[in-house]
């Protein structure tokens, strides 16, 4: 089978690019490459790549594809909240015309990354595939806008597929450190602080990113019938945790940390349990091999491994937003984040 990965060279693609080709796939990226000066570690793995931005792609770029996997978007909702125009160009138009042009050349099938966050503000309910959407961020709107979009695309020769991640989390050649598990070990191997921005009640469900990959390999072989216009959670139950338990394994894991709170610490409007047993029901190969408690430890021994710093994490080079308004000041990014070298 041969698929397009969108977004192959950001936090979830270079860890997926090699799974996929591991399974047999044949590969092929396309991406603008927005942290190419960003690489944590080994290189990402080379792969046949299309250097282009989502929004400028054509249908000749899709031509002679079996499966798109659509990763490719802005995934800070810092960076959405500066410019949510530019989210919703990104995020939702772009995707939606990818889709569109997909379906025009034969594509058969669209695996969009999707997010549980478009749950959003749930209080204590546990959500599955048929809650009401709630969305808090223009990334987790964009996310609402681009399923209802691109479900109505579905045909005998088109099959969307929305897979929802829970709260993603691991160690990638693109690492991302605003990350719940990534960033709360990294404040404590760095500082000794376990940083809470919130009071720690807020629940969040976690996955890690070779279990996302896990899931699109299982969607990858799936019979037609089984994932038309299929929507999934993406995780498992037993990983739904409030922050304060997170906080708990950090602590457990990194020596002589101890938990802070910020001073404007309070409850978080993103508070959401998931429910996952659609996606063991749909998929029973589908089985998750990581825990957040693992996570923070596979987290923790990388930083030691690489030497991360404070400074490192909360430099240009890794904090996303501050490396995206570092490269518009010195010009070689547009404020449309278009490439200007």
């Amino acid at each position: 089978m041969k698929v397009l990965v969108t977004g192959h060279r950001g936090f979830i693609g270079t860890v997926m690019v090699p799974m996929l080709l591991e399974e047999g796939f044949d590969v092929t990226g396309l991406d603008t490459d927005l942290y190419r000066y960003c690489t944590y570690g080994d290189e990402p793995m080379d792969v046949p790549s299309i250097y282009k931005d989502v929004r400028d792609v054509t249908a000749k770029d899709l031509e002679g594809f079996d499966a798109i996997v659509h990763l490719a978007a802005l995934s800070n909702d810092p960076l959405g909240n500066i410019n949510p125009d530019l989210t919703y160009d990104i995020n939702y138009h772009a995707s939606v015309r990818i889709a569109e042009l997909a379906r025009s050349v034969g594509v058969q099938r669209f695996l969009f990354a999707s997010s549980c966050s478009m749950y959003g503000k749930a209080g204590q309910d546990v959500l599955d595939e048929t809650a009401q959407f709630n969305p808090v961020t223009p990334y987790a709107k964009s996310k609402v806008l681009v399923e209802e979009d691109v479900s109505k695309l579905a045909s005998e020769s088109f099959s969307p597929v929305f897979l929802r991640n829970a709260t993603a989390y691991g160690v990638s050649p693109r690492i991302r450190f605003d990350l719940v598990i990534n960033n709360l070990v990294a404040w404590a191997h760095t500082t000794g602080k376990i940083l809470l921005k919130s009071d720690g009640t807020p629940w969040r469900p976690l996955v890690h990113i070779e279990d996302i990959t896990q899931a699109v390999i299982c969607a990858l072989k799936a019979e037609r019938d089984v994932i038309h216009n299929l929507a999934v959670n993406v995780g498992s139950n037993e990983e739904n945790y409030q922050m304060r338990d997170l906080a708990q394994f950090v602590k457990e894991t990194v020596p002589n940390c101890e938990v802070e709170y910020a001073e404007d610490a309070g409850p978080d409007p993103r508070s959401y349990r998931v429910n996952f047993d659609k996606i063991h029901r749909v998929f029973p190969e589908f089985k998750t091999r990581w825990t957040a408690r693992k996570g923070v430890e596979q987290c923790y021994e990388s930083y030691l491994r690489f030497g991360l710093s404070k400074d490192d994490y909360e430099g240009i080079r890794y904090k996303r937003i501050a490396h995206i308004m570092n490269l518009i000041e010195e010009g070689k990014l547009d404020r449309n984040l278009v490439w200007q070298i």
